[in-house]
């Protein structure tokens, strides 16, 4: 059983900005809402549209029907691709059995798959720097041929990569990655092969850039910094990573405000709050509701950077 809340006391939480909901997330679940109100309920949804319980749950309670396989969706309802994109079989497939489907692939991870694609049909060699299993990742390598991409997770799989042919290669990374570990990657990879050739811009996403700024500038001297996201989530638990680098004494990934644990909260003075791109502001809401029921706080908000990026909804829904 965990131990009663400390008494009441003062506690300065740093509130990270920007947090939350990204312009990728917030298109793919406008999607589904959309979806869900011209075309009636059920519309399916191959994969969770986004990786937060919260959000799934709620979505379907309105209707969704979130499945791993299309051959889980009937022939007659629509079919939603996730944010994190799919390998180009399924689309094929939904084609061969003509559902409707509509694709909330991520526009910043369309573009990671278009530029795998144009340095394959360039001839190049393609490196995906990413986490093996992430549904993003099992996407990008399904966009091409087997064997067409090397998957790299560490420093240490950079250096040991053997390519056929060291001058005619390239690389893309995971949108959702740690800019740290990446420039790390990145370096090695670079350092032994130097015409590899890079992103015209970078694939860590804008809002995955951001949201680490935020933690580093808020994390150093903070006793404790708690991300709300889940831990499927990719983004989210990079944020837990980037709190421990920065300074934070400790950093915990919570779902929501029932998830606190009172032995964390032990002799915090300075707690950090973020949240991850899947998170939706209301459970921040909610942390900060239940902290105040037991603390004086005084919240701090660390700006980071404005974000203004916003992507359109699929032609038939808008």
């Amino acid at each position: 059983m965990n131990a009663p809340f400390p008494p009441p006391a003062r506690l300065t939480v740093r509130l990270a900005s920007p947090r939350g909901f990204c312009a990728g997330v917030d298109r793919a679940i406008q999607i589904v809402e959309r979806a869900i109100e011209r075309y009636g309920a059920p519309v399916y949804v191959r994969h969770e549209i986004v990786h937060n319980v919260h959000v799934v749950d709620r979505l379907r309670r309105m209707g969704a029907v979130f499945v791993e396989e299309l051959d889980d969706c009937p022939d007659d309802r629509p079919v939603i691709f996730s944010a994190h994109g799919v390998p180009k079989s399924v689309p094929a497939a939904a084609k061969t059995r003509k559902l409707f489907f509509l694709d909330a692939t991520c526009p910043l991870v369309s573009k990671v798959h278009l530029d795998a694609e144009r340095h394959f049909d360039a001839g190049r060699e393609i490196v995906l720097i990413g986490h093996a299993g992430h549904p993003e990742v099992e996407g990008t390598l399904g966009q091409l041929p087997d064997g067409a991409i090397t998957l790299i997770e560490t420093a240490a799989d950079a250096r040991a990569f053997q390519p056929r042919d060291p001058a005619n290669l390239a690389f893309v990374t995971q949108t959702t990655l740690s800019v740290d570990d990446t420039v790390e990657i990145v370096g090695v990879l670079q350092t032994r092969f130097p015409a590899m050739t890079a992103p015209h811009r970078e694939d860590i996403c804008y809002a995955t850039t951001n949201r680490q700024e935020a933690v580093k500038q808020l994390a150093q001297g903070c006793d404790l910094v708690l991300v709300v996201g889940s831990v499927k989530s990719s983004n989210s638990q990079r944020l837990v990573e980037v709190a421990l680098r920065a300074g934070a004494r400790d950093a915990r990934l919570i779902d929501d405000a029932t998830a606190l644990d009172p032995a964390w909260l032990e002799g915090v003075k300075t707690l950090g709050l973020t949240a991850g791109a899947s998170a939706p502001e209301v459970l921040v809401e909610g942390v900060i509701q239940a902290l105040s029921a037991r603390y004086e706080l005084t919240v701090e908000e660390i700006d980071a950077a404005k974000e203004t990026m916003a992507f359109k909804l699929p032609r038939v829904l808008s």
